[in-house]
């Protein structure tokens, strides 16, 4: 499928480049400038764009309010210090660490990166000398660029015959603006890459990586969820009794061996996960301030745990995952696992009491697997950068010609409701399988990512004569050649 020709979007923007890809051009010769070529490009160029931001907060030097004047605030300067990264100590041995292990770990390789760096340029005269911090944080933004571009690569993988639509990484919004704000491109890029390795019937490697991906951040285990639910349909269990065992002895390898040694720091995400209150990025601290604190626990003291926050955050998120696993079963055929994770995930973001704006990362390769239209996830994206944009605002403060908390909360309000309409959009899809983009590209194309399940019949819905329905469905996928009946 030519982007160009199907793609509103893109077909607009290739007036800039001479107009859409002609009929009669010759495609498949390129010897350089192939697709992933392209996307990787792509991605490097908004990396740099994305440091160029970064850059004044980059010395640890931030006077004026700088990191929220020129929108450049990331938590791994601040957290040098704050966990004796500067003096050499090492995370969850030496101080707690409020991030999974595999986090930590990347934070500790960025320090001894960053201090090797530091020793080199004072022995030798030829290299720029810096701040401590500034090398460290330098580095830091080097190896999340590695997980940027390692992302790019392994969602063209899974892409599978679409793999113009990588570019809708390379070039997202969201990236530029939070690709080192915190150190989640960790998470998914091995969250990427397990996609990959299940698409390409791997499961035992799409384990090791699921398990890895939770020892960085916890949401890879809704990757895992969503692949029990559609093997559970399609009655093929024992790919996924694999891609499970894997991930555990994976996550097991890298987290017991610490909870060993320092039991008390290795618990510190856990034991913060539960006392924390409502982030101010969330729905339900939109409900504790229009309430005036009067609903859920009320005012609490620091370190008091909000029980009832937390049992609502338990019960609503309980409620969303067992009606993604209706519409599993109960669709017409079996979704695409991008499809059926991104509504995990973006369910679980919505309801949770933490929605820590680069957590956003989380749902890109995601929603470009599930839902490739530019149009749709661009307009999503605009409106994290506007909520990123009100949050440095509101946190300079009124005072300080910053916002008040009404702009702030008129912004998360507009993105939680783009993320709802893109979960409808997806959710249609799935309804109605002949408006799904990805299904209308090639003829029988039933999920490029689905590994094991792509084309396998089911053995377990909630409809009858599901079988008709899927052979028919499938083959009148390919009649689309690329164009989709539905708005995007």
């Amino acid at each position: 499928m030519v982007p160009s020709w199907a793609d509103p979007v893109v077909m607009q923007a290739s007036e800039a480049v001479g107009g859409a890809w002609g009929r009669h051009a010759v495609t498949g010769r390129a010897l350089f400038w192939t697709p992933l070529r392209v996307c990787l490009l792509f991605t490097s160029l908004v990396l740099a764009l994305a440091w160029i931001k970064q850059h004044p907060c980059s010395d640890g030097n931030w006077p004026g309010y700088v990191q929220y004047t020129h929108e450049c605030y990331n938590d791994a300067v601040p957290l040098y210090g704050g966990h004796g990264l500067d003096k050499g100590q090492i995370p969850y041995l030496d101080s707690p660490v409020e991030y999974p292990v595999l986090t930590g770990g990347l934070m500790a390789l960025a320090a001894v990166l960053g201090r090797g760096y530091d020793h080199l340029a004072q022995s030798v005269g030829v290299l720029p000398h810096m701040p401590p911090v500034q090398s460290y944080y330098v580095v830091t933004c080097l190896l999340l660029s590695v997980c940027a571009l390692v992302t790019t690569r392994a969602v063209l993988g899974t892409a599978g015959r679409r793999p113009w639509d990588t570019a809708m990484i390379g070039l997202a919004p969201l990236l530029f603006v939070h690709a080192f704000t915190n150190w989640d491109l960790l998470a998914v890029m091995l969250t990427a890459l397990a996609m990959w390795a299940w698409a390409r019937k791997r499961p035992v490697v799409a384990g090791v990586l699921i398990g890895l991906g939770v020892a960085a951040k916890l949401y890879p285990l809704f990757l895992l969820g969503a692949l029990f639910v559609l093997c559970l349909r399609a009655g093929r269990l024992r790919p996924w009794v694999l891609a499970a065992l894997g991930a555990v002895v994976a996550w097991v390898a890298v987290d017991v061996p610490v909870a060993v040694l320092a039991p008390a720091n290795w618990g510190r995400f856990y034991t913060l996960s539960g006392t924390r209150p409502a982030n101010p990025e969330t729905l339900w601290n939109l409900a504790l301030y229009l309430s005036g604190n009067r609903i859920l626990d009320g005012p609490l003291s620091a370190g008091q745990t909000p029980t009832i926050l937390n049992a609502s955050v338990a019960l609503v998120l309980l409620l969303s995952v067992a009606a993604v696993v209706w519409l599993t079963l109960a669709a017409p055929l079996r979704p695409r696992v991008p499809q059926l994770a991104f509504l995990l995930v973006a369910a679980f973001l919505l309801v949770n009491k933490v929605w820590s704006p680069q957590y956003s990362l989380w749902l890109l390769p995601l929603a470009v697997l599930a839902r490739p239209r530019w149009r749709s996830l661009l307009l999503w994206q605009v409106t994290e950068v506007l909520v990123w944009a009100l949050t440095m605002l509101y946190y300079l403060g009124s005072g300080n010609k910053g916002v008040d908390i009404q702009w702030f909360f008129l912004a998360v309000g507009v993105r939680d409701l783009a993320v709802v309409v893109l979960m409808g959009l997806v959710v249609r899809d799935i309804w109605r399988p002949d408006g799904d983009v990805v299904r209308a590209t090639w003829p029988g194309t039933d999920d490029p990512a689905g590994g094991v399940l792509d084309g396998a019949p089911d053995a377990l819905t909630l409809r009858r004569s599901t079988a008709v329905r899927r052979s028919t469905a499938v083959r009148g996928s390919g009649s689309h050649r690329g164009q989709v009946p539905f708005p995007s």
